[in-house]
């Protein structure tokens, strides 16, 4: 029998569901919980699916150690004839930054460029882990398997979009990118190279809120899968994510805390995670820019509701879009709202972390800081975490983390 999961409400989740069946029918949170794992590491791989694999929902699902591996590899294999390489673990060095000895986690290496191909490469391995059952249960393969197959969906026009887009296109499966008006028209050129099908959403006064997650809610209402990194849509994406925290919690076991920039929330909770696997006691600080903070609005809010759980019940007290309009240098934690509010306030809590606000003179300040100090082709976006530590100024002993989250362009 399939192993069932919990949603945060307590609601025992379908198993062919990716959300809490309760997400549209009250005001609570809903985000299905994935338990933390057992630490288990196969040292004979470099490939973080297969080293952490019996880590993976993915692999307990699948129920066939060989098959998965061999998928894991063939997929592999297939991202790497798109992107030039495939997952390996990324590297994570000292460096001497201002007063501070900073252990950087450097992604902007890892596939299509940032961390995000790790969240949909663990989706992508859920989803062929459905179809063998369901080809099992039948006895016979499915005939044309692919265009039988749901269409994927994702809200996004930067790093998420692109991950998304090479994944799917690794595995030939129809994909649905949803973006703002203000889309970079060569990424928006790149999705489209790749297969995707892309939609314009604009943005407008009656609806506040990002637009293209409007418009991507609305297409897996109506069936597609969601493909992206909101654990509300789909609480799986943490499974692949966590393998950061994996090879974070190896690398660099001693670490005291990590600054870990802040849109949507699922990499912090999914580093989170990944560390507490390995028992780790590292503080979590979160990062948001001043143009868009609504996590920190909502850390605020919830010791006036009286703690997590009754926040937790009462979404819209706590979490709403951003006014105005967000901005920032870096554009890629710009999230209207942060869908993973309350799964990162209780590792902030856990770990008697915080969110920490950085002016946007410090998050250009810090992007050439971060590049001439390291030689990294780093983004604005992708060091923010580093423009955390600075704006917070910790202790110059203190064992301290960011992640360098994605490559500029």
């Amino acid at each position: 029998m399939t192993a069932r999961l919990r949603c945060s409400c307590g609601a025992i989740a379908n198993p062919k569901a990716w959300a809490c069946k309760k997400r549209d029918t009250d005001e609570a949170d809903h985000v299905l919980q994935l338990p933390i794992p057992k630490w288990w590491v196969d040292e004979s791989s470099q490939q973080p699916f297969v080293r952490y694999r019996r880590m993976l929902w993915s692999w307990q699902q699948a129920g066939d150690d060989g098959w998965f591996v061999a998928t894991a590899q063939r997929l592999d294999e297939a991202v790497a004839a798109i992107d030039g390489h495939g997952f390996e673990m990324s590297p994570c060095n000292e460096h001497k930054i201002a007063s501070h000895r900073v252990t950087i986690k450097n992604e902007t290496g890892n596939v299509s460029g940032s961390h995000k191909a790790r969240h949909t490469f663990g989706l992508i391995l859920h989803l062929l882990v459905r179809e063998r059952q369901q080809t099992t249960m039948h006895g016979t393969a499915a005939t044309n398997k692919h265009s039988k197959r749901p269409r994927l969906a994702i809200a996004s026009c930067g790093n998420a979009a692109v991950a998304a887009a090479v994944v799917a296109a690794a595995e030939r499966w129809p994909l649905s990118v949803f973006v703002p008006e203000e889309a970079n028209p060569a990424t928006v050129s790149y999705l489209k190279e790749l297969g995707a099908t892309v939609e314009v959403c604009p943005r407008t006064d009656d609806h506040p809120g990002d637009p293209s997650y409007a418009r991507f809610r609305q297409a897996t209402q109506a069936g597609a899968v969601p493909f992206g990194c909101q654990g509300p849509d789909n609480g799986y994406t943490f499974d692949g994510g966590r393998t950061l925290g994996y090879e974070l919690a190896e690398q660099a076991p001693d670490i005291e805390q990590i600054y870990v920039q802040v849109g949507g929330g699922a990499l912090a909770s999914s580093v989170f995670q990944g560390l507490s696997a390995a028992q780790s006691r590292t503080r979590l600080i979160a990062v948001q820019v001043e143009g868009c903070a609504p996590l920190a609005r909502a850390w605020r809010r919830i010791y006036n509701l009286g703690g997590l759980p009754q926040a937790r019940a009462q979404r819209n007290a706590v979490m709403w879009p951003w006014t105005p309009t967000p901005t920032s240098a870096a554009s890629g934690i710009l999230d209207d709202e942060t869908y993973d509010w309350a799964s990162v306030s209780e590792a902030m809590a856990a770990s008697e972390g915080y969110p920490v606000v950085v002016p946007e003179k410090l998050i250009c300040e810090a992007w050439d800081t971060a590049r001439s100090a390291t030689g990294i082709n780093v983004s604005a976006t992708g060091s923010a975490g580093l423009a955390g530590l600075l704006h917070d100024n910790p202790p110059a002993n203190t064992k301290t983390a960011v992640l360098f989250t994605g490559a500029q362009f």
